[in-house]
């Protein structure tokens, strides 16, 4: 797969190790001046050094799109200038993974890419990505996290061979950096390592000089300039750390499992109901600032990779999902009920693509169900062929629901209002249901459902 990482540091270029190990097409992209502390096991050094070998990777710096595409047909890793990403527009890839370690997202959304991959905290999982990967020290390191977010910045480096803060060297003033010391030095405790703005910065431990900023460039106070192992093995300066390999590990993870699902499952939103028991068009209904049917029509941009159809009756629903990427499937006769609905769904997504593993049915007027939810859901049908998924609270049952491609000729058999609730009766022995909280599998049935 086409793979954009966001950043190009020591972590990120840990995650493009294991990513590159496994055959991705890798892109890179990095800010003008690289703040890379461990420079010798980033790619991002070839921002200012033209190319950089890490390991069995090489990053070479890429200027444009023609350049870059030269560089991923070798075989090599393009590293770019582009501190907002916006090679994403030609690059079209499947992934993006922000490796960025800012803390905080900077600016990526969810329908950027087929499928987002958050790198440490700052991101939440179904709000702008789909996943997000652990990045503190300890037991979780290198999790992936399908609902919810990495844990929150303390402001404390990890623990290495008992040292934390003491590990850092941090800049004394504004100005030039002027490194005293290289990386693969060894030094002692109150030792002159760089000189910052003319002003002396000392290492606060002895040990040796794992990463050190490249000289000649502005710093600021307080910046974070070096980092000092006490641990003395010179080959941890020049080889990919295990924290970094981790990481690595958590994308790969997550990126494997969505290349499994990519493409191979389809979305139908059934949103041809006559609302009799509202009392009219309710899916035109305001609940917050937006009508109800888009609440539905917004998560399924979050799914890039898997096509949607929704199935209506009203033109102006047809109109804003075709904007959205979503396909009309048109059905004037809605008395019919919701079982005709979802085979006409079903028959057009398997008209798109005959061979899909599976179809998840949401319903327009559940608007409090999470992203997360339906990933869970991607995630479990993939791991459980032959299953039906649906999200649920303990035992109970609730959309969306998720069917094998087992079950299709059962389902091309319903007729009247009752859905596919007794092919599920058929087969309890299978399906699996994905936990949701009660907010979540709310329907809007009736008015005052819309001010509970």
């Amino acid at each position: 797969m086409k793979i954009l990482i966001r950043g190009a540091g020591d972590l990120a270029t840990g995650i493009a190790s294991r990513l590159y190990g496994a055959g991705h097409q890798l892109l890179m992209t990095e800010i003008p001046v690289p703040l890379t502390v461990r420079r010798t096991v980033a790619l991002s050094r070839a921002v200012y050094e033209g190319s950089a070998q890490v390991e069995e990777m090489r990053g070479i710096f890429a200027e444009g799109r023609q350049g870059a595409e030269a560089v991923m047909d070798r075989g090599d890793i393009a590293v770019m200038t582009d501190p907002d990403a916006s090679c994403k527009e030609w690059f079209q890839p499947d992934v993006i993974v922000d490796a960025i370690l800012a803390k905080r997202n900077l600016g990526t959304k969810i329908t950027d890419a087929p499928f987002v991959v958050g790198v440490g905290p700052g991101f939440t999982a179904g709000e702008d990505c789909n996943c997000v990967v652990e990045t503190k020290r300890g037991h979780t390191l290198g999790n992936t996290i399908w609902q919810g977010s990495a844990i929150p910045n303390t402001g404390v480096p990890g623990n290495v061979a008992g040292y934390t803060v003491e590990r850092l060297i941090r800049a004394a003033a504004d100005g030039v950096m002027v490194p005293k010391a290289e990386i693969g030095d060894c030094v002692e405790k109150g030792q002159t390592v760089a000189l910052t703005g003319g002003q002396p910065v000392y290492a606060r431990m002895s040990g040796i000089v794992r990463g050190m900023l490249q000289g000649g460039i502005q710093v600021w106070k307080g910046l974070k300039i070096g980092d000092i192992d006490a641990r003395t093995e010179t080959e941890h300066c020049y080889t990919i750390s295990d924290k970094a390999r981790a990481i690595g590990g958590g994308v790969l993870e997550a990126v494997s499992r969505f290349e499994r699902m990519k493409g191979r499952y389809a979305i139908v939103i059934l949103a041809a109901g006559q609302g009799i028991r509202f009392g009219g068009d309710k899916l035109h209904a305001m609940l917050g600032n937006k009508a109800l049917y888009e609440y539905t029509l917004e998560r399924a941009e979050a799914f890039g990779s898997f096509p949607a159809f929704l199935v209506t009756g009203r033109e102006e629903i047809a109109e804003q999902a075709e904007r959205r990427g979503v396909r009309t499937v048109w059905n004037d006769e809605p008395e019919r009920g919701i079982s005709h609905s979802l085979i006409l769904g079903l028959r057009e997504a398997l008209r798109y693509r005959a061979d899909l593993a599976g179809v998840l049915f949401s319903v327009c007027d559940q608007p409090g169900l999470r992203i997360s939810t339906m990933q869970r859901i991607f995630n479990t049908a993939v791991r459980h062929p032959g299953s039906i998924v649906c999200a649920g609270c303990q035992e109970k049952r609730g959309n969306p629901v998720l069917w094998d491609r087992a079950y299709f000729p059962e389902l091309m058999e319903l007729s009247g209002d009752e859905g596919g609730r007794q092919v599920i009766q058929n087969h309890l022995d299978r399906l699996i249901i994905v936990q949701a909280d009660q907010e979540e599998l709310k329907d809007i049935d009736r008015r005052e459902d819309l001010h509970e």
